[in-house]
Order: structure tokens, then sequence, then C-alpha cells
């Protein structure tokens, strides 16, 4: 599998990045075949992690560092901090005071003495951006974290972030997570160019669109989203216009002789501003399905048909479990008080 480098980190990373977020309760509870699944992805030539402290209240990170035993070296070892991770208030966000505890936590659970990136989940709207960024700097003066990223920010909040670190002379974030996929190209607008402009990699979690590219879930197969997925993104995944341009794609993978799956991930992975495509298989079986995939190249007249169905810096209907900003969520914040 090829490598790219990662931002201006000077790390290379696979085009492929393991997502660890059904190891666990909420997705595969056997923790050795999670440990197969690691140990066969680092074999396939994945060479780059990724994983966050609540993916199974911890359990994720705790599988993890079972898996990296004796091979931490052979990786790029991500994690993220801003979930909750208990009822206190405090024990989730971007502070100063939870970011120091967090990190600890961290790496007390994969049992490693640093962190490669250490990722912002979501955004703080309440919480000063020089407040996370000075802890992160020290987090990486103190060899804990070797370089910084974020997840989910909107464009102005990575301008933000970029203005704040050469202000205050802060460690820069390097990186984005956001989400991609041929169902939701919204980022291409402003988010992925301006990631190429300050040099940042980008790490696309849910290429496969939470599934619906997967290939299962079709009209008229009777098959259904699970439970799990239908409690935290039913929206995303009964959408009909969704699944209409499922079907689409769908007729466009076979006649170039592909599966629905590798296509969707050679489309994401064609972007110049993605740097990887966060794959997160929840049994070897579909690992190996989708390692099958790597080195897919898409012809320019296939993405021109791609385009077609789903046009370019679009998103053909919402996902649940995206960011929205509070001046969206909260009607306070944009109506004048009478």
């Amino acid at each position: 599998m090829q490598t790219r480098p990662l931002g201006r980190t000077g790390l290379q990373v696979s085009g492929f990045t393991l997502g660890t977020m059904m190891f666990g309760p909420y997705g595969n509870p056997d923790p050795d075949e999670c440990v197969r699944i690691v140990h066969r992805a680092l074999d396939g030539g994945i060479n780059t992690i990724d994983t966050a402290d609540v993916y199974g209240e911890g359990e994720s990170e705790k599988i993890l560092g079972k898996a990296l035993r004796g091979r931490r070296d052979e990786l790029v070892l991500a994690t993220k901090f801003n979930g909750p991770m208990g009822a206190d208030p405090n024990r989730r966000g971007s502070s100063r005071r939870w970011i120091l505890s967090a990190v600890d936590g961290s790496l007390r659970r994969l049992d490693v003495d640093h962190i490669d990136l250490y990722q912002a989940h979501h955004p703080e709207p309440g919480t000063d951006v020089e407040e996370t960024l000075g802890a992160l700097t020290d987090l990486v003066r103190a060899g804990k974290v070797r370089a910084i990223g974020h997840s989910n920010l909107p464009a102005s909040d990575i301008v933000e972030a970029q203005w704040v670190a050469e202000r205050r002379g802060l460690a820069r974030f390097w990186t984005e997570q956001p989400h991609y996929s041929i169902l939701n190209r919204g980022i291409e607008r402003e988010i992925l160019p301006v990631c190429e402009r300050y040099g940042l990699g980008v790490l696309a979690w849910s290429p496969l669109a939470m599934g619906l590219l997967a290939g299962r879930l079709r009209k008229g197969n009777g098959e259904t989203a699970s439970a799990g997925r239908l409690h935290w993104a039913r929206e995303h995944m009964t959408d009909e216009r969704k699944l209409g341009a499922v079907e689409a794609l769908a007729g466009l993978a076979g006649q170039a002789g592909l599966s629905l799956p590798h296509l969707a991930l050679a489309f994401v992975t064609a972007h110049p501003a993605v740097t990887s495509a966060i794959i997160g298989p929840r049994t070897p079986t579909q690992l190996d399905d989708l390692l099958a995939g790597a080195g897919t190249v898409l012809e320019d007249d296939l993405l021109d048909q791609i385009d077609e169905v789903v046009a370019p810096g679009t998103d053909v209907g919402p996902v649940d479990v995206a960011y929205v900003p509070p001046a969206l969520t909260q009607p306070a914040l944009r109506r004048r008080p009478v």
C-alpha cells in the first residue's frame, strides 16, 4: 500500500487508516478477534490506526493497547479527546484541565509512552482555541504527543486556529478529520481547499457513508441497517435520496468491474487534499475485502459519472452525527431579543 505525507508533520501514512470505533461493546465485543484485525491490517500494509477515548467508553483503546504490544514502532498511532468520559461535565471538552487529564488516560489504556497524533474530536465553541492550543503545545513539548490535529471543524475555525498558533507561538494543528464520502461532498467547497492552503493532512472518516456504500443495504433486498446505526444515524440510514444514489452508484461500479465499497474508497482517496481514508471493519473478513481495493484508481470518465449522481460540493442528505454549529441548533442565537 502506498504512503502519503501527513500534512507537514514529516510522517508518512498509508492510503487507508484502520479505524477502531467498532472495537468493543458497540461493535465487535471479542477482543481477541479485534487484535487479529489490527495485526492483519499491519501485515496488509496499513501503518496508521485511529481511535478515540470515547469509543466503547475506553475499551477500544484498551484493546488496541494489547494489539500493539511488540509492534508499536510499526505504526502512526492517533487518538482523540473531547467526548464525554462520564457524567462529570468537566470530564469532556477541550479545556486545559481536561486535556491534561484525558491524555494520561489514553496513554494508560493504550499502554504507550506517546501518541503520534492527538486530535480534538469535535469543535468546542465555548472554549477559547488559545486555551486548547496552549495545553496541546505543552503536551508536545513534554513528549507525550508528537503532532496535533482536529476533527469536524468548520473552515472558519480551521483558519482561526492557524492564526492563533502563529500569533501566540503555539503548536499548529497539522491534520483535519472530516466526514467525506460520495454521498456527502460538502467539504469540497471550503474545508478541503482550506486544508490544502495550510498544508494540513486529511484523514477522511466514514468513506463508506456509515455503511450505505458497503453494498449490503440496498433497495428491495430486504436488509436493513443495524439497530445500533438506526439509533444514532436514523435519518442518514433511511434517507430515500441517499438510497437512490446508492443504486445509481452501484450501477456505475458494476459497469466498471468494481465492487461498490472499492469504488467509494477510491473516490475519497482520489481527492488531492485527502491523505488517508479511515476504514472501520468489524470483522477480519470485512477488512480483507476492503484491503483488496487498495490501489484502485478511478478514470476521469468514471469520476465524471459520479459527479452526475452527486454533484461536487453537495450533500445528498444530512448526517445525524455530523457537527452542526450552535447558531443552527439554538434559535436564540439567530433571533434578536424583543
